[in-house]
């Protein structure tokens, strides 16, 4: 069950940055790229989860990797939202 989930997070994030990046492509709100950017890193970062914990050994820890992902999308996210927001 639980490699479902891990693949279902991917998939969902995943969706989620390309509708918001293909919205950008169509309307040019900078917003929009910021948030489509933050969920493409946290798709990158839910591939990882997915991998650490279910294809690698649990010898192999990607701990550190996955949150130093999910931590600059949203520093991405977060910059977006100031810089943007008025």
């Amino acid at each position: 069950m639980g490699p479902t989930v891990y693949v279902l997070g991917a998939l969902t994030t995943l969706l989620c940055a390309v509708l918001l990046l293909r919205a950008y492509g169509n309307v040019r709100q900078r917003l929009l790229l910021w948030s489509g950017l933050c969920f493409a890193g946290l798709t990158i970062s839910n591939v990882l989860l997915f991998v650490d914990l279910v294809v690698l050994p649990a010898d192999v820890n990607l701990h550190i990797a996955r949150l130093a992902t999910a931590a600059v999308s949203m520093c991405a996210l977060l910059y977006g939202l100031i810089r943007e927001g008025n």
